[in-house]
C-alpha cells in the first residue's frame, strides 16, 4: 500500500502538470472502488484546479466549487497522459483538461477511493479524525511523548496509528524504529521523552530520504510518470528476515503484531 512518501510523490508529480489547469470533462469506467464514485462530470467540468495537496495519505485537489479527494488504496496510481493515449486494463476514471493533458485513475485491486465534498476538505469524514502530519514542524518528541503516555499499545502499532500519526506504514514504521534502536514491541508509555525524541526524528529521517528516493516500489507502485521508487534499496531491516542485522550482525528475527510482518535486531533494538 502506498504510504506517505508514495502518496507525497504522487502529488508533486500531477501538480506540476495539471495545477491552474482547466478541466475539459470527465469519464468514469466503473461505478464504484472502494466506495461508490460521485458524478465526477457535474463537479468537475469547466473547473480550474487552484492547487493540490496532501492530508496523511489522501491527495486533494481543489477547484472553486469544492474538493475531489483521492486515496490510491491497495495498489492505485495517478498517471499523466496525453488524451490519446490508449486506455489500459484497470483505468477507471480519467480527467481531460483543456491543456490536452488527461489525468488517469489506475487501480486493478480497486480499494482506493475518489470522493467529492462541497464543504472545507477538513472537515470531511475521511479527514477530520487524523492525527499530526510528521513531517510538520508540530511533530516533536515532545509531541511524540505526550502521544504516548496514555497508550499502553506497542510502539510500532501507535507510529502505525492514523488517528494520531498520519501516513506510516510498516515498511517506513520497522525502519524508523531500527534507526532509533527501539524494538517494535515496547510498550508505548515506557518510552522516555529522550527515547521519542530519537524516534521523532528517526521517522523525519526516513520519510524525508524516501521521498528523496522516490518511494518504495515493492510490486505496484510507480510515479505519476510510470517510473519505479528506489528506496526499497536503502532498506535496512524491512523484508530481511533471516539476514543478518547491518549493524551488529545478529540475525534479524520476524514476528506478528496485528497481522502484520515485523523485522527487527533482538540486540539493536531495546
Amino acid at each position: 500500500m502506498p504510504e506517505l512518501p508514495e502518496v507525497e510523490i504522487t502529488r508533486r508529480g500531477i501538480e506540476a502538470h495539471i495545477t491552474q489547469q482547466t478541466i475539459e470533462r470527465v469519464r468514469t469506467h466503473t461505478p464504484r472502488l472502494r466506495w461508490p464514485i460521485p458524478r465526477l462530470n457535474l463537479h468537475l467540468k469547466n473547473q480550474t484546479i487552484s492547487s493540490i495537496t496532501r492530508r496523511g495519505k489522501y491527495i486533494l485537489i481543489h477547484v472553486q466549487k469544492g474538493t475531489l479527494i483521492i486515496h490510491l488504496g491497495m495498489s492505485g496510481c495517478l498517471k499523466i497522459l496525453t488524451q490519446d493515449t490508449p486506455r489500459i486494463k484497470h483505468d477507471h476514471v480519467e480527467i481531460f483538461f483543456k491543456s490536452g493533458v488527461c489525468l488517469r485513475y489506475n487501480d486493478p485491486r480497486r480499494f482506493g477511493a475518489m470522493l467529492w465534498t462541497n464543504e472545507p476538505a477538513e472537515n470531511h469524514i475521511r479527514l477530520i479524525d487524523l492525527g499530526i502530519e510528521p513531517l510538520e514542524k508540530a511533530f516533536t518528541g515532545e509531541t511524540l511523548y505526550q502521544i504516548t503516555q496514555q497508550r499502553r499499545c506497542s510502539i510500532k502499532a501507535l507510529i502505525m496509528n492514523s488517528h494520531l500519526i498520519v501516513g506510516i506504514g510498516n515498511i517506513y514504521a520497522t525502519e524508523a524504529l531500527f534507526i532509533s534502536k527501539i524494538s517494535p514491541t515496547t510498550l508505548a508509555n515506557r518510552l522516555s521523552k529522550k527515547r521519542c525524541e530519537k524516534l521523532a526524528s528517526a521517522i523525519k529521517i526516513v520519510l524525508n530520504h524516501a521521498i528523496d528516493q522516490g518511494g518504495t516500489t515493492l510490486k505496484d507502485f510507480r510515479h505519476s510518470d510510470g517510473k519505479p521508487g528506489y528506496f526499497s534499496q536503502q532498506l535496512q531491516v524491512y523484508g530481511k528476515a533471516g539476514q543478518p542485522c547491518p549493524a551488529c550482525q545478529r540475525t534479524l528475527k520476524l514476528i506478528t503484531q496485528q497481522q502484520r510482518s515485523t523485522t527487527y535486531c533482538t540486540q539493536c533494538q531495546r
